[in-house]
């Protein structure tokens, strides 16, 4: 018996990319004409990001209007649009299997940017290839921070005309500042003992960093090893590289399954020794649960993993409710605007960083349930940060009436995105924290 509309979670089926079928794009051609016409027909993912938009507008404005009124050649612009956010195959489509009509409306777009890149279709722009080696800047950047802070900084139309020029990037977007202290250094060198009156007293973690905290925004990583410790939980601290997701954004998954085994492989280390794996960051936690096993089924590390990872907030949010909050918390003044991002809501694990933050005492505490529109380099690339822009107004118009002191998401660029609005118009500009950050600040950890 088919179901569709259900609560439970959507089956995923494995990508089959190993195989030549899956680059075949006849067959591709093929089967996105069997989706639109099914998304055409039913239209509730109208308002979720540009690529349905333009699918329906493209539909209306054609002689038929209807699907076979569009040329086959405009479908790239469909795909062109998706930043892969995972909202209406997780939180949208009644069509998802085990419906018998088995939409994966952002697998299918990975699989065409896969087959278009095998086939040099499509060859990433200089900028964006140099954009994805998040490791190389990360290293590079680290020694010469300050400088690569300078040139970064938007109000130097200088460099960021260069840039522009170069790679692509908009000379408005506001870009991640590196550190020449990473989370990583950082942990070597300040220990973090577990609290012994700690409630979580005997659970094990290890942190992966992810290379946005590691190298970005260290303070996240710091933040999420007191509060732990706090609770009485051994933390340690790893960053075997990064998860891939900025290769996966562009088709390349083969270098996504060897970030998998290489990364799967350490952290199998740690698992056999009894730690829980946490991640600081909403796509490398979506990475390492879903999209990994996905990529490798067969491989023992990556299930393992898959089954051992936890969000940061779902995790302490788990401490809460099994073993309880040592006392201490203080109030947030000004109120708290929680983004839920899109990878984070993929992971069919709650509104866990609202959960978290309802912890707080006195607190007001406002959710957004929506993209924000930024999708890794979508939103800072000259062509398409237009289209980032317009998918954030929603989100912006609401932290603007929520008009609170803060703006928290999982995501940090989604964050950065939304703030960066509100300053741009002149909105009243709030800090911007992982909700774990704020977390610790109420605890007096920071």
């Amino acid at each position: 018996m088919s179901r569709e509309g259900s609560l439970d979670a959507p089956t995923r089926h494995p990508l089959e990319w190993q195989s030549p079928e899956f680059y075949d794009l006849e067959a591709i051609e093929k089967e996105m004409e069997r989706v639109f016409d099914i998304c055409h027909g039913c239209r509730r993912c109208f308002n979720l990001c540009e690529s349905f938009p333009k699918l329906f507008d493209m539909v209306d404005e054609s002689p038929t209007m209807e699907l076979d009124g569009v040329p086959k050649e405009r479908f790239q612009e469909v795909v062109d649009a998706c930043t892969l956010c995972d909202m209406c195959f997780m939180t949208k489509c009644p069509y998802v299997p085990p419906h018998e009509w088995n939409l994966d409306f952002p697998h299918l777009m990975l699989r065409h940017r896969a087959a278009k890149l095998k086939h040099g279709q499509h060859h990433l722009s200089f900028g964006e290839a140099q954009l994805t080696q998040m490791d190389r800047n990360g290293v590079l950047a680290k020694p010469i921070a300050p400088l690569a802070n300078w040139a970064s900084d938007r109000s130097n139309t200088l460099t960021r005309g260069i840039m522009a020029s170069m790679l692509g990037v908009d000379e408005q977007a506001e870009l991640p500042k590196f550190h020449s202290r990473t989370f990583v250094d950082r942990a070597k060198a300040t220990p973090a003992p577990a609290a012994p009156e700690g409630k979580a007293k005997g659970r094990k973690a290890v942190l992966f960093a992810t290379c946005f905290t590691n190298f970005n925004q260290p303070r996240t990583g710091e933040a999420a090893r007191a509060v732990l410790a706090k609770l009485g939980v051994e933390v340690e601290v790893a960053y075997p590289g990064c998860c891939g997701m900025p290769q996966l954004e562009h088709g390349d998954i083969a270098a996504v399954a060897k970030s998998a085994e290489k990364v799967s492989a350490e952290f199998v280390k740690w698992i056999d020794k009894g730690y829980d794996v946490v991640a600081l960051t909403a796509s490398c936690g979506l990475m390492l649960k879903f999209e990994w096993p996905l990529i490798l089924p067969q491989s023992n590390s990556v299930k393992a993993l898959s089954q051992a990872t936890f969000d940061i907030d779902e995790y302490v949010v788990d401490i809460a409710k099994k073993e309880g909050l040592p006392s201490g918390l203080a109030p947030v003044t000004g109120g708290v605007t929680v983004h839920l991002a899109c990878h984070a809501r993929a992971q069919n694990m709650g509104p866990k960083a609202a959960e978290l933050l309802r912890y707080l005492p006195d607190t007001k505490i406002d959710v957004i349930e929506r993209c924000s529109g930024h999708g890794g380099t979508f939103g800072i690339m000259k062509d398409t940060r237009a289209f980032a822009k317009k998918v954030a107004q929603p989100v912006v118009r609401a932290a603007e009436k929520a008009d609170n002191g803060v703006v928290c998401s999982e995501c940090p660029l989604a964050c950065k995105h939304i703030a960066q609005e509100l300053h741009d118009k002149g909105a009243k500009s709030p800090a911007q924290k992982h909700p774990i950050e704020i977390f610790a600040e109420a605890y007096g950890l920071m």
